[in-house]
């Protein structure tokens, strides 16, 4: 995974985009300040550590709440893609692990920034979907990864999705806008702790048309009805990212149930763990 690089056909575009000024939008004013504050922040690092290939801002809602979808490649890809939110006006409340909340001033942060818990494998899931449903009630850009995890494709195309996304729309029937990020990988490989900031990377960060969910719309939620809504958001996600980067997704999506992988975690510290108990038993017991 760590030696994926952007195409060069998708590497000459954007230095070419990379040189045309970027308009910003000023954000709500009324943002709480703790967000302000962590905004600028990130703002300042990522203005001279990056360049910025944007596109498709014009299918951000103008107001108005609404679901926006991005793939998963990087425990950065969030920080990239929340810096294309926020300087085109729609500042990002984001579904949060509720383990990111109990981290000293972090977390409280966090909470006074209105960012939204997540309480995963609990009864409080449902929680976390309401919380969603509300803030797009109250007219925010609310951020759902629809593969709820960083994806697992060797070749880091979006993998098969899970729901809530999806659900979220449905429920409100707010636009459910795709996004497809390509470049955060190259700054913070999959998994790994330590960035590379030198050379220079590009944040491809792409925006598509609201997925057309209308004839979905007003029927019950069933398990067909909420997969194919999802399929339709990956479908366009995909097809966004295939521009970027100048290639062909593959043919499916890459399905971790059918590849024997747990649905969080680092698959390759699994692969070792398995091979390494595996070792034992094959030694067995020692005397």
């Amino acid at each position: 995974m760590t030696g994926i690089r952007t195409s060069p056909h998708a590497a000459g575009r954007a230095t070419a985009e990379g040189r045309k000024r970027v308009r910003r939008i000023r954000p709500d004013r009324q943002l709480p300040w703790s967000y302000r504050f962590v905004a600028t922040l990130l703002r300042l690092v990522m203005q001279p550590l990056t360049r910025r290939d944007w596109r498709g801002a014009e299918h951000l809602p103008r107001s108005g709440g609404f679901v926006v979808s991005p793939n998963h490649l990087s425990y950065a890809d969030p920080i990239a893609f929340a810096h294309f939110l926020y300087d085109n006006g729609r500042p990002p409340f984001f579904l949060a692990k509720d383990s990111v909340f109990h981290i000293p001033v972090l977390g409280r942060m966090l909470t006074h920034a209105e960012q939204i818990p997540v309480h995963r494998r609990t009864s409080q899931a449902t929680e976390a979907f309401r919380s969603a449903v509300d803030a797009v009630h109250q007219g925010k850009c609310v951020p759902i990864f629809p593969e709820g995890t960083l994806t697992r494709d060797p070749h880091l195309w979006p993998m098969t999705g899970k729901t809530g996304a999806a659900r979220v729309a449905l429920t409100t029937g707010c636009p459910l806008v795709p996004v497809a990020q390509w470049g955060p990988q190259e700054l913070l490989a999959p998994y790994a702790h330590r960035p590379h900031l030198l050379p220079r990377k590009t944040m491809h960060v792409w925006a598509g048309p609201p997925v057309d969910l209308a004839d979905l719309q007003g029927r019950p939620l069933t398990r067909e009805v909420l997969a194919e809504a999802t399929d339709r958001l990956l479908d366009a996600i995909t097809a966004l990212l295939e521009q970027i980067r100048g290639e062909q997704a593959p043919a499916e999506r890459f399905d971790t149930r059918v590849a024997g992988l747990s649905g969080t975690g680092d698959p390759r510290r699994a692969a070792t763990s398995r091979r390494r108990r595996h070792l034992l038993r094959a030694r067995g017991p020692r005397s």
